[in-house]
Order: C-alpha cells, then structure tokens, then sequence
C-alpha cells in the first residue's frame, strides 16, 4: 500500500517528543509525537491498570437498616476516590497484618431521626480515624487481663496523624458531595471501612483515572483552491468551525484550514449535498476537501480521579513502561 509501518529505534529517539497543550487540577491534554500505536496504546494501559492507588476493600458494618443492601453499599464506598498519595503506603497480602503502614480506617455513622425528612450521606462523613479501627473484635474467651486495650481489627503501633506526611494533610475523599445513601426516618447506618493499595486491573476502584484516551491528530488537506459562495458553504457545512474565510483582496475569498485539532472526522465536510438540489448543483466535496490521520501523532488526555495531579500520574506511567522496557531487553540479551 505504500505505507511504511516499520518501528525504528533511531528515528523515534530522534523525533519522539511530548507537548503539554493543557494542564488543570484534574485532568491534562498532551500531544505525543512520533511514537507507535503499540506504545502510546500500552502508556494507556498502563494508566488505567497499572498505577496504584488507595481504595477501601473492607467494610464492617454493625448497622445498616437503610434500603440499601450491605453488599451494594460497600461497593459504593469502594468507588469514592481518597485525597492521598498511594506512594506512602505498602500493599497489604493476606497473612500481612493491617497497620498504619498498610491501611487506612474510616468511620461513617448517620442516622435519620423519627418524624424528620428524608436525609442524604454523604461522603464528607466518613471520618477518618488515624489511629485505626475502634470496632473490637467479639471473642468466646474473656481477656486475662481487664486492663488490657480491647482487640480491634487493626494494629497500629502510632498513630498516622502523627507521620510527617499526613500532619498537614488530613486523609478523606476527594470530593465531598458524593451521595453515599439516603435515609428515611428511624434508619441508620453504622459502619467501619478499610482502605488498603491497590491496582485497577484487580478492580476498578482501584484505577487513578476516571478515564485515559487517545486519538490521531486529524489532517484535513484542500485539495483545490475553494473561493467565493463555495467557501463560505463549506464553512457553514463543519459543526465543529474547522474551517475560516481568509481575505485575499480585491473582493475575493477563500477556504482555510483554521482549526485542524477541533476536526472529529465527523465527515460532514465531504459528504455530497442532498437531494433537495438539482443534479447539476450539487456539490461532490470529496473533490475538495480530504481527511486524513497523522498516524504518529497522539492527542492524549488524562483525567484523574484526585488522588494524584494527571502530571504526576504521567510521570508514573513512564517510569513503569521503562521498566517494562527494561526487562524484555534484559530478556532478549
């Protein structure tokens, strides 16, 4: 077909290169240049799977008589994005111990007086308890000692209060309008959550961004100077304002390319006129206007759930695909 789709490592490490075109508190848009399709898919990838996050696994209720089962309410407070770096915390398995290096423990009690309206919970209370849980564990044989602190479901040897991390930066979710549950009179809810780390392709909740896209930068080529009423025709037919009338004097104008980015391949600007025109007036656009792909050329957007800023979350996912890099060329030697 006359197309070359080979990947050389020389001409990418020569005219590979990133351009941030947009950065907020949440979400970022970049450009990446002269990469492959198989890398920028799989720097996906690794965003949406392979970045870990804090997100709560466990809940203990000790009392739900609201309408929503225990299981879908724990689901619900598993997909509430936390305000804290992943980084500070070590993954838990399952014969490790819950502490302040591995878990963190929120508790969220709301109840709906009799004879009041119906009340929202939301995410703003869950409170978190830095010294970890207070729910003691139920057992058959009495302590030896009465003195002794109860037996709870964490074991905390300080309190995370007091790490110089989080001194400053108390723990909670991210947004703090999230609807949890909705109770009516004399319903309550009672419980205990654990956060602990973990990966988007374990679960979802686990997933840093809301969502991790890519698309090609399109190319729109006229193929032909456009002039006069054609012009302006074409400039009416694009949803998205593609194109501009440039003046070229002496009364005459003519069809630009303005906005080439905002094109969503949409292909309104080469579809031909209907048939509420006479054969001979129609127009056939493809004559004039050709869409293309800049197959190099990546528009990636990250969105972030809020536990870290998209531009840390970009440079996460590039130190994990150069150690995947790393490890097949470890492999292959």
């Amino acid at each position: 077909m006359g197309v070359d789709n080979s990947l050389r490592l020389g001409h990418f490490r020569d005219n590979f290169r990133v351009e941030v075109v947009r950065l907020t508190e949440d979400d970022m848009e970049f450009d990446m240049i002269g990469i492959d399709a198989s890398l920028a898919n799989a720097f996906r990838r690794i965003l949406l799977a392979e970045l870990p996050t804090m997100a709560i696994e466990k809940v203990l209720i000790a009392n739900n008589t609201s309408v929503i089962q225990d299981e879908v309410l724990a689901h619900r407070l598993g997909l509430i994005p936390l305000k804290v770096d992943p980084r500070m915390f070590e993954y838990m398995s399952e014969n490790d111990v819950p502490n302040e290096k591995n878990t963190i423990v929120f508790k969220l009690h709301s109840c709906c007086e009799r004879g009041s309206s119906r009340i929202k919970v939301l995410s703003n209370e869950l409170q978190w308890l830095p010294r970890g849980s207070e729910l003691t564990v139920s057992t058959e044989k009495p302590a030896v000692d009465p003195t002794s602190r109860p037996r709870t479901y964490t074991s905390f040897n300080c309190s995370q209060d007091s790490l110089p991390e989080f001194s400053n930066n108390p723990i909670g979710p991210k947004h703090d309008d999230i609807i949890i549950a909705k109770l009516g009179p004399g319903q309550e809810i009672e419980l205990e959550a654990h956060a602990v780390k973990g990966m988007g392709k374990t679960h979802a909740k686990w997933s840093p961004v809301a969502t991790s896209w890519y698309r090609m930068l399109p190319e729109v080529v006229l193929l032909q100077e456009i002039e006069g009423e054609i012009a302006e025709e074409l400039v009416k037919k694009c949803p998205v304002k593609v194109f501009d009338i440039e003046d070229i004097g002496k009364g005459r104008k003519r069809a630009t390319v303005a906005r080439p980015r905002s094109c969503t391949l949409c292909r309104e600007c080469i579809r031909p006129d209907g048939k509420e025109k006479e054969k001979e007036q129609r127009i056939y656009w493809d004559k004039y206007v050709a869409l293309r792909r800049v197959k190099d050329h990546f528009i990636f957007t990250i969105e972030s759930t809020g536990a870290l800023p998209p531009e840390m979350l970009f440079t996460e996912a590039v130190k994990i695909l150069e150690d995947k890099c790393e490890r097949v060329i470890t492999e292959l030697s």
